[in-house]
C-alpha cells in the first residue's frame, strides 16, 4: 500500500528542527513525507526546501485550523493510507510495520493509531489518545492510559492490538478511500475532536478504529494551544457537544444533550472554585456557540447512517469523582 505521511505545519519551524529529522529517517522506506503548511509566515518552507528536498510540501492558501487544514491538503495527494502526523511527535524505529501489517490483514479497519507516550516522560502516556480511545453515554472522551488529567505510567499494559472507539489526531492513519468518501473533517470544529467525530462517521458506514500498541510514538503536546489557554477549554466543550447532537443515537439523544447542560455547568463552577474564571467563561461560550450551531448540526445529523449500538452506557464523571475510579482498568 501506497503511504503518505502529512504533518501539518502552521509558522512551526523549531518543531519541525527537532522532529522532521527522525520522521524522514525512520520512515523514507515505508511512506513519502509531506509537510502541508497552513500560510505560515515563518521560515518553515525555506528550512524544509534547504535541509529536506525529498519531503513535498503542498501549501494551503490559509490557516483555516486542524480540519480545514488537512482536507485541503490531501486532496492533492495519491495515496491508499494517510497517516496524519503532528509537528510535535517523535516517532521510533520500525514505527509504521506494524501498523501497515494491521491494514493489510483487515481491509474492514480503517483507522488506526499508535500508542502515545508523553516526550517530556517518556515513561508515562500522552493525554491527546495515549492507548486508544473511548467515549462516555455524556460524550466526554477518554483513554486507555488517560482519565481526564489522570496518566498512567506505560508499563506495557496497552502493548495489545484492539478496537477502540477514536484515534489521536496526534497520529491519526486513515485509509484515503474512507476519508474522501466521508467527505473529510468537519470544517465546523476548527481543532480539537473533529477526529472523533470522524471515527464515530467511520465506524456509522461498517468499518473499525484500531489501536496499534507494538507503535510507538512520543507526543509533546500543546505545542499549539497549551492545556491552560481557554480557547482549547472553549474548544474542547463546543466540539464535544456538537460530537452529541451529530452522532449520539436517537434513544440516548435527549437524555445526553439535557444532561450536559447540567454537567458543564458543574465544570463551570469547578472553575470558578479553582480560581481560573477565563475557563468558565470559556464554557460559557462553548454552550453560546453550540446553541448558534444546534440546528446546523442536526441536520448533518439527518444525513448520517445510524447505528444504534454503541456501548455508550459508562459515565465517566460518576466513576471518576464519585468513585473515584483513576486508571482505565478500574472502569466499570
Amino acid at each position: 500500500m501506497k503511504t503518505a505521511i502529512v504533518i501539518l505545519n502552521w509558522n512551526g519551524k523549531k518543531l519541525l528542527e527537532q522532529f522532521l529529522p527522525a520522521i524522514v529517517n525512520f520512515s523514507a522506506h515505508e511512506a513519502e513525507v509531506y509537510v502541508a503548511d497552513n500560510a505560515s509566515t515563518d521560515a518553515s518552507i525555506s528550512y524544509i526546501k534547504e535541509y529536506f528536498p525529498s519531503v513535498k510540501i503542498i501549501k494551503n492558501a490559509v490557516n483555516g485550523g486542524y480540519a480545514k487544514g488537512y482536507n485541503d491538503a490531501l486532496k492533492h495527494i495519491v495515496a491508499d493510507i494517510y497517516c496524519l502526523l503532528n509537528s510535535d511527535v517523535a516517532v521510533t524505529k520500525n514505527w509504521l510495520q506494524p501498523i501497515l501489517q494491521v491494514f493489510n490483514a483487515d481491509e474492514k479497519t480503517a483507522i488506526i493509531q499508535p500508542k502515545i507516550l508523553d516526550f517530556k516522560d517518556t515513561t508515562k502516556f500522552e493525554y491527546a489518545g495515549a492507548g486508544g480511545g473511548f467515549i462516555d453515554l455524556f460524550g466526554y472522551p477518554y483513554c486507555r492510559g488517560r482519565v481526564f488529567n489522570q496518566l498512567e505510567k506505560d508499563e506495557q499494559q496497552f502493548n495489545d492490538v484492539v478496537d477502540v472507539f477514536w484515534a489521536s489526531g496526534a497520529c491519526f492513519f486513515i485509509r484515503s478511500k474512507v476519508y474522501h468518501q466521508l467527505g473529510g473533517f468537519d470544517e465546523d470544529y476548527f481543532a480539537h475532536q473533529e477526529e472523533i467525530d470522524l471515527c464515530w462517521r467511520t465506524q456509522n458506514i461498517g468499518y473499525t478504529v484500531k489501536y496499534v500498541g507494538s507503535a510507538t510514538v512520543f507526543h509533546v503536546g500543546g505545542a499549539t494551544l497549551e492545556e491552560s489557554n481557554p480557547h482549547k477549554t472553549f474548544l474542547n466543550f463546543r466540539n464535544s457537544l456538537l460530537n452529541v447532537v451529530k452522532n449520539v443515537p436517537k434513544k440516548w439523544f435527549l437524555l445526553v444533550v439535557f444532561s450536559r447542560l447540567i454537567l458543564d455547568g458543574i465544570a463551570g463552577l469547578k472553575f470558578m472554585i479553582e480560581l481560573r474564571p477565563l475557563h468558565t467563561w470559556a464554557i460559557l461560550k462553548a454552550h453560546i456557540s453550540f446553541y448558534a450551531n444546534f440546528f446546523k448540526f442536526l441536520k448533518k445529523r439527518k444525513s448520517l447512517q445510524k447505528r444504534q449500538d454503541y456501548n455508550l452506557h459508562t459515565s465517566i464523571v460518576w466513576q471518576y469523582f464519585v468513585l473515584g475510579r483513576k486508571k482505565f482498568e478500574e472502569l466499570k
